[in-house]
């Protein structure tokens, strides 16, 4: 507050009220102009980092940034003149207009990025990662995500670099990619290697020469800081961080005394032409993500029907009608992908109008929205109602048409497509069968103050892995499998010998074997008993030493997740033309078989059937199914007489009418 000054005699009144307005006022002016500069910080933010409407891909000419050894800053400026070239960064580089931190943070929390998150709701189950290892007798599917039948890798002993080590090769970055290793010996290593950023490059990159199998080798050389230049047209990455020591810097590569380590340095080259008079380099990125980059983590391939010729098998039709991958899984810049079935508890406003019912029927809601994208509109005629509420849309519509035996397909995520070392044997592990029609299990969510299962109950196909793993089991029932590196150390060499070859095959393991291994684990198990669980079954040993198998236990169960591609048209829908596709006694969609895969002989003879995974009992399933051999001569007969009670009615009418006719009569005369 301004004070009166002593001993001064303001002549002018006027004066006196200009210097109190201006000394009110320049507090006001500088909080005005605070607020002026935040607005227009605001707004730069709100331009730079959301659209505004246009559908024209914007110019991506920007300069390159290096990775910041101070967390939240932006690092030093990569020119064609840097030298040592560093590997740029993507969250550094893209900064000059999504904002540092915020937009990065946003960004992470996208279901591609978020799985390691306890706060994320699992959503319904898919597919999961799957450890495999043939030597061991191993094929356990994990997540970080809280799905029934799968386990954390922490479970195994398998720590978030172990994890990005193995996995990385299809992963987008970040997550789990980006977690600080708490494991101590690990902590060097992840200093050498760096992290696996979210490679925005690996979706929104349309450049042809973008190759993100090229990040697939860089992460098995723990170049994770190097992975994303390395999959970018412009730059080459060669060396192996894996194979430099604890205390090697990447910014001081010459520091490298062993010659023989000094090829093997990650070093960066850069195309000088890539970079303009203002060392700035053109990313030719878009929102509108083609299909083929979707594709790297997201394709599977019918080994049975198609080997390894993509080209043997039809593509889905949405696909072939002209849609790509994210006109129905859309995502803004949240990252919260539509993952597209029915009751999908999502962020994003378009879920609901996305799934297979929204689009081409629309929800009770909003029923004009039905046909959207030109998304034919189906009439169902003849069909009753009850298959659609106790059927998913693609249990007609997905996947391959179902066999008399289900089908072995391998997946991007479960056996490294598209990477350069992929195995291309047919029978390389893991075994993923499919279709499998089970009822959907649902995603248990937040309900009116409790939970509900949405979309459960339904029967959809699914792909299905029989687990394999060694573990404990405690005297209350519960199993837990071991740590990966006790079975390696333990189990490797009680079972050598076994007979592996190239194609990445299961190895028959003996109940002999079983009961070696189960002995020699015993003095490394601390809590509970050493079981092996594989193929539905339960192996454990008796007070004599002797092997006991329990087949069907809960731990053994297979794990499947739902599945949606490839969708077939209409015409090839199953059921199709006739009842008797499904409803018969040798149809495969009720008693097709499903083969229990092990490398225990005896557990991998045994196979199951189809109703058994829609928790249907057989009798009644076979008997409804035998009806339908007898429903055209049922239809004959109802025909038949409701023609002859309408004849047998007809003659007694007209008797009737012939009787009130001579009443008339009577009458008149």
């Amino acid at each position: 507050m301004l004070q009166p000054m002593k001993n001064t005699r303001w002549k002018d009144v006027d004066t006196l009220k200009k210097v109190l307005l201006a000394g009110w006022c320049v507090p006001s002016m500088l909080a005005c102009l605070a607020a002026t500069g935040m607005a227009a910080e605001s707004a730069t933010n709100a331009v730079t980092t959301r659209g505004d409407g246009s559908r024209t891909p914007g110019v991506h000419r920007i300069p390159l940034y290096a990775e910041s050894l101070e967390a939240g800053k932006q690092g030093d400026k990569i020119t064609k003149e840097t030298d040592p070239a560093l590997p740029f960064s993507i969250r550094g580089t893209c900064s000059e207009c999504h904002i540092y931190k915020h937009d990065y943070d946003v960004i992470k929390k996208g279901w591609h990025f978020n799985a390691a998150d306890p706060n994320v709701p699992a959503g319904r189950p898919g597919q999961p990662w799957i450890y495999a290892d043939a030597s061991t007798g191993t094929q356990i599917p994990l997540s970080y995500r809280a799905w029934p039948g799968t386990f954390r890798p922490e479970q195994v002993g398998m720590t978030p670099f172990q994890f990005t080590h193995r996995f990385g090769r299809q992963m987008p970055g970040g997550g789990v990619g980006e977690m600080d290793t708490k494991n101590d010996s690990e902590i060097p290593r992840q200093m050498v290697s760096g992290k696996l950023e979210i490679n925005c490059l690996s979706c929104h990159d349309r450049d042809p020469a973008h190759d993100q199998a090229e990040v697939t080798g860089q992460v098995a050389k723990q170049n994770f800081r190097w992975a994303a230049t390395a999959s970018a047209s412009f730059a080459l990455v060669s060396g192996s961080a894996k194979e430099m020591d604890d205390t090697f810097d990447y910014l001081m590569p010459d520091m490298v005394s062993d010659e023989k380590k000094k090829p093997l340095v990650p070093t960066v080259t850069y195309q000088a032409s890539a970079f303009d008079a203002k060392d700035q380099v053109v990313f030719n990125v878009s929102g509108k993500i083609p299909a083929e980059r979707c594709y790297f983590c997201h394709s599977d391939i019918n080994v049975d029907q198609c080997g390894n010729e993509k080209w043997h098998g039809d593509e889905d039709v949405h696909l072939t009608a002209g849609l790509t991958c994210v006109d129905c899984h859309r995502e803004g810049l949240e990252h919260d992908t539509i993952r597209g079935y029915e009751g999908e508890v999502s962020t994003n406003a378009m879920a609901a109008r996305t799934s297979c019912r929204g689009c081409h029927l629309g929800d009770e809601n909003h029923r004009t929205e039905a046909g959207r994208l030109g998304a034919p509109v189906p009439e169902h005629k003849g069909i009753p109602t009850v298959h659609f509420e106790r059927l998913s849309c693609t249990a007609c519509h997905s996947g391959p048409w179902p066999g008399d035996t289900t089908f072995r397909v391998k997946t991007s995520q479960a056996h490294g497509l598209g990477s350069r070392t992929v195995n291309k044997h047919p029978n390389a592990l893991p075994h993923v069968q499919y279709p499998v029609f089970a009822k959907a299990t649902g995603a248990t969510v937040a309900h009116l103050g409790g939970t509900m299962t949405q979309d459960a109950g339904k029967i959809t196909p699914h792909k299905l892995i029989w687990p394999a793993y060694w573990g404990a089991i405690t005297d209350d029932g519960k199993v837990r499998p071991l740590d990966l590196t006790v079975v390696k150390d333990m189990v490797g060499p009680a079972l050598k010998g076994l007979p592996l070859t190239a194609a990445g095959d299961w190895a028959e393991i003996k109940e002999t074997q079983v009961i070696d291994v189960l002995k020699a684990l015993g003095g490394s198990v601390k809590e509970g008993k050493p079981v092996y669980v594989t193929g539905g079954t339960l192996y454990r040993l008796n007070e004599g030493g002797t092997l006991a198998s329990y087949r069907d236990h809960p731990a053994a169960a297979p794990y499947a997740w739902p599945i949606a591609h490839n969708v077939r048209p209409a015409a090839q829908s199953l059921g199709v033309g006739k009842c008797t596709v499904c409803h018969a006694t040798n149809s495969a969609f009720f008693f097709g078989k499903v083969p229990v895969d092990s490398p225990i002989l005896a557990a991998s003879n045994l196979v199951k059937t189809q109703y058994e995974f829609q928790q249907a009992p057989h009798g009644r399933t076979w008997a409804f199914a035998m009806s339908f051999v007898f429903r055209p001569w049922f239809k004959v007969v109802a025909i038949g007489s409701a023609g002859l009670i309408g004849i047998v009615l007809l003659l007694y009418g007209l008797r009737a009418l012939g009787a009130v006719a001579r009443v008339l009569a009577e009458q008149q005369e």
